[in-house]
């Protein structure tokens, strides 16, 4: 399908299912695309509605056609004492944003609320995110811009 930048813009999440035993969750989240993982900050002390704003970047390489594009996102309670716990999941289905991207040149999603999917299958709370894909640019020659064979050439 193409080459490219993929940024995840998380913003925040609202109504997070999930409490602590001693005070508020502790939320970070997971992206997951494909065999890619980034991890968020972890939002101290932010409890059921915390705030991120930051931006995950992917390497986007993929040459197959008919391929689902999707990003995974865990939402997770970081815990000290014992394992992190899992607070939900939300998944996003981004094989538009990256095929008009390759075909324009950059394709944007813009920062929306997802449904957070908790371990019982329950809807619990809301993920907001935002997505922009930037296609990486090719010569006509086949060879990427700024690469290694255009610092000289005879």
């Amino acid at each position: 399908m193409g080459r490219g930048l993929l940024e995840v813009h998380l913003v925040d999440a609202k109504g997070l299912a999930g409490t602590d035993f001693l005070g508020k969750i502790d939320p970070y989240v997971v992206v997951q695309y494909r065999s890619q993982e980034r991890k968020s900050t972890t939002a101290r002390d932010a409890g059921r509605n915390p705030s991120w704003n930051e931006v995950l970047r992917f390497q986007i390489s993929s040459t197959a056609a008919n391929v689902q594009h999707k990003l995974l996102f865990r939402i997770m309670d970081h815990d000290n004492f014992s394992r992190d716990d899992f607070l939900g999941q939300a998944t996003i289905n981004i094989t538009d944003v990256i095929s008009i991207g390759m075909e324009k040149g950059r394709s944007e999603l813009n920062p929306a609320k997802y449904s957070v999917v908790t371990a019982d299958n329950s809807y619990y709370g809301a993920i907001k995110i935002g997505v922009t894909f930037t296609a990486a640019k090719v010569e006509e020659d086949g060879g990427q811009v700024g690469g290694w064979m255009h610092s000289y050439r005879d």
